[in-house]
């Protein structure tokens, strides 16, 4: 169904906000449940498989719709595209996430929303940044400053320096895969994919980024299982069943029904989420430094989708 023929979308009522609260925990559980496999299977090949098993899965859901996703629409550079930058993030993701914690790579990843502002606001009429927006992303960017300044400390705190470069080397790809994930957000809202129906968009997403994925991992000796545990197996379900297939659709339609920044506001709560995930499933721990940091990023993240106050002519 074409963006033209949606129904005018509303502010979000009670079931919204508990379905947005939902997936935020589904998204900040992602991370534990990728670093969690890392030890199973290499990260690139994870990365590859959880596309290509969800892209199996939006291709069924999408048949079994009627909705057609090989029809010559001038969506496939924008797609390839979009795939691209898809399989970069996660390639970020978990390559990061052998290197630094999950409560960190989740505060840097959802750093994106403020790079998508900026990239809406340079590529997308109609998108420009009011001044809420800039203070946000200067807030989000003091706090990231601060978590890198925290992660250059961890020497002091007895961790060696190569094990220190290599946490900032993690913390740096996080913020990569926020780039990569905004980038991608733009190239959707910027070109024809805006009119494409949530199931070709996100079928673009994980089968380019499945193909991708699985010749890097061929190509870096990835295409191997270390071991296989009942923990890997639950998490690569997880991670492509629950994550990639049916939070991204649920998202997507929800986009269909609801106001789009009112939605987004709620996207603070995911680093919160994957914070806590971290320090409970995965015995992380982290310091004040950094949980202030922290702060100042989700407190930016919220001002960045700060809804707009229209005054009536």
């Amino acid at each position: 169904m074409s963006t033209a023929a949606l129904p005018a979308r509303r502010a979000p009522d009670s079931f919204a906000v508990l379905t947005m609260i939902v997936l935020c925990a589904i998204w900040g559980l992602q991370q534990v449940a990728i670093k969690s496999t890392n030890t199973a299977l290499p990260p690139v090949f994870q990365a590859g498989l959880r596309s290509a098993m969800a892209t199996v899965l939006v291709w069924g859901w999408a048949r079994a719709r009627g909705t057609p996703l090989f029809r010559d629409d001038g969506t496939l550079g924008a797609g390839l595209l979009a795939g691209i930058l898809f399989a970069s993030e996660f390639v970020c993701i978990f390559l990061g996430l052998t290197l630094t914690s999950a409560s960190r790579m989740a505060v840097f990843l959802y750093t994106a929303p403020c790079f998508t502002a900026l990239g809406l606001h340079w590529f997308v009429e109609g998108e420009r940044m009011r001044r809420i927006q800039w203070a946000g992303i200067v807030v989000a960017f003091a706090g990231m400053t601060l978590a890198f300044a925290d992660g250059f400390t961890r020497t002091h705190s007895g961790a060696s320096h190569a094990a220190t470069l290599a946490g900032v080397t993690g913390d740096a790809l996080g913020v990569l895969g926020g780039i990569a994930w905004a980038a991608t957000t733009v190239v959707v809202r910027a070109t024809r994919l805006a009119h494409s129906s949530a199931s070709k968009t996100l079928f673009y997403q994980l089968a380019v980024s499945a193909v991708v994925l699985l010749a890097l991992a061929a190509g870096l000796g990835q295409m191997r299982v270390e071991t296989v545990t009942p923990l890997a197996v639950i998490s690569l379900g997880y991670q492509a069943i629950v994550v990639a297939f049916v939070s991204y659709l649920t998202w997507f339609w929800l986009l269909t029904r609801y106001i789009a920044s009112r939605l987004s506001v709620f996207s603070f709560l995911t680093p919160l989420f994957g914070v806590t995930f971290g320090v409970l499933l995965l015995g992380e721990s982290f310091s004040v430094r950094f949980l202030l940091a922290a702060l100042l990023v989700l407190t930016g993240i919220a001002l960045v989708n700060a809804p707009v106050r229209r005054v009536a002519a």
